[in-house]
């Protein structure tokens, strides 16, 4: 069965007030995981990730709580895993890890400001990942050359990484996470997630997909200027257009259907409109039709 997921209100002081509620109220919904983006300095204000998280667990018991993604270069690695050990704790083991490089839609300032060089975030990544579950898990880990471990120790969450190399993916992760996908490009994805798998003796990840959600009876032009925000990302407008999960929630079914169909294992919906509670009870609809045609 498809799992489905929503993203969080934590950008604002006035709209992450809410985050509480958000996230009592998809855990009410049956929603299965709720998400938090992580940025430093992005184009608009933004809370810290596992501030956002650790406020989330503390109001719910059963969603799964998801970075969406951590951008693993702009941390100390040690400090990273001390993050996601501690929430795993506060959380009783709910955390999901998505993990990415950072990409050029918010500039360099970010890097600049830790003192990582953009150019090196890839490899950073690789890394950090290499060494993550056992600094996590409380192992001894050699890191710049010394033995450390860190405790209390938790286990290590699924991994999900976002977009950038399949390779990393194939190598590291326990699902992919390529946003804004339609089933052929989840179809491929899967493919060749299988072949890279192969040569690194494992198997291969789920595909989760991030869809850009506005559902129920929403204007044209509310619909057309999402589209052109997601171009910003240097989507062309078809690319931004196949992005988006609209329309009513039997609409909305039939496109979850057919990502399911092709290998999605879960879609994590973002919600552009302004009722956000409404666009995940309209969600949860979806998922009751979904489970309906099984």
């Amino acid at each position: 069965m498809l799992k489905l997921g929503v993203t969080l209100p934590s950008f604002g002081v006035d709209e992450s007030a809410g985050v509480r509620e958000h996230a009592r109220h998809a855990e009410d919904l049956g929603l299965e995981s709720i998400w938090v983006g992580d940025h430093l300095i992005p184009v608009r204000p933004y809370l810290d990730s596992t501030i956002v998280l650790a406020t989330a667990a503390a109001v719910t018991e059963r969603v799964k709580l998801g970075f969406g993604v951590m951008i693993l270069a702009l941390r100390p690695v040690a400090w990273a895993a001390k993050q996601i050990a501690s929430l795993q704790h506060l959380s009783g083991g709910r955390i999901l890890l998505g993990v990415g490089s950072g990409g050029p839609v918010h500039g360099e300032a970010a890097w600049h400001a830790v003192g990582v060089p953009y150019a090196e975030r890839a490899r950073r990544t690789d890394a950090a990942l290499e060494i993550l579950p056992g600094l996590v898990e409380g192992k001894p880990t050699t890191l710049n050359g010394e033995e450390i471990t860190l405790s209390p120790g938790a286990p290590m969450p699924p991994v999900l990484i976002g977009a950038g190399p399949v390779r990393r993916a194939a190598r590291f992760a326990d699902e992919s996470y390529p946003a804004f996908a339609t089933p052929a490009d989840v179809a491929a994805h899967a493919r060749r997630l299988t072949e890279l798998a192969a040569a690194y003796g494992r198997p291969a990840p789920r595909i989760t997909i991030g869809l850009s959600s506005g559902l129920g009876d929403l204007p044209r032009s509310v619909l057309d200027a999402q589209a052109r925000s997601l171009m910003e990302y240097g989507m062309t407008e078809q690319e931004a257009r196949d992005g988006l999960l609209t329309g009513p929630p039997e609409a909305a079914a039939e496109r979850l259907a057919a990502l399911a169909e092709a290998g999605a294992h879960r879609v994590i919906a973002m919600p552009f409109p302004e009722d956000r509670l409404r666009q995940s009870e309209l969600l949860a609809e979806t998922g009751r039709i979904l489970q309906a045609r099984r």
